[in-house]
């Protein structure tokens, strides 16, 4: 999309003005990360789902969990590759360069999380995070206790299985409205 100005292909503006609560959250995003990002504009049409979208994101991705925050995001990147969602690829390619600090990484995984230099725990998550994308109703309790024996509790399961049905979600309704990254992402952290 060539006009950054609109973050999807659809004609839904933002709430003008934005609630305070809102306007603070934006605010917050552009004292951070110098913009706001394109997902949030696209949701900020209602202001409601904007709030459920964030509170999902945020207790999916920032809460305390047994994951860390990188191992999230690799993740967000792998099941992003697999759906081809081009702005989930660009904005959480990115958040993994930064996190691991290692731009390959972060190629790595958009292309073939396969030749990544993964540790055991690390190839687990993805593996699992792959099947499921591609073939959820496969998934079976080998599969789970594959990552039990890699160390991870059945609390850590629960929440692979959420980051990556939220991503799944996410990609399908980023693709289908031709959701537009920010162009800052494609050079950060490289």
């Amino acid at each position: 999309m060539s006009d950054q100005t609109q973050p999807t292909a659809l004609d839904l503006p933002m709430v003008d003005p934005l609630p305070p609560e809102t306007q603070k959250y934006f605010d917050i995003c552009t004292e951070k990360l110098g913009f706001v990002p394109n997902v949030l504009k696209a949701n900020a049409f209602d202001i409601d789902k904007l709030n459920a979208f964030t509170a999902m994101y945020n207790d999916l991705m920032l809460a305390d969990s047994g994951l860390s925050k990188l191992e999230r995001e690799m993740i967000a990147v792998v099941v992003s590759a697999i759906n081809r969602c081009f702005y989930c690829l660009v904005a959480h390619g990115a958040a993994v360069r930064q996190l691991s600090g290692d731009p390959q990484l972060g190629e790595m995984l958009v292309m073939n999380y396969r030749v990544a230099p993964l540790d055991a725990r690390q190839r687990a998550i993805l593996d699992f995070a792959a099947k499921m994308t591609t073939a959820s109703s496969e998934v079976e309790e080998a599969d789970r206790q594959a990552l039990r024996d890699a160390g991870f509790t059945d609390r850590d399961i629960w929440d692979i299985a959420n980051v990556t049905g939220f991503f799944n979600m996410s990609n399908r309704v980023a693709s289908a409205t031709a959701m537009a990254p920010n162009p800052e992402y494609h050079s950060q952290c490289r």
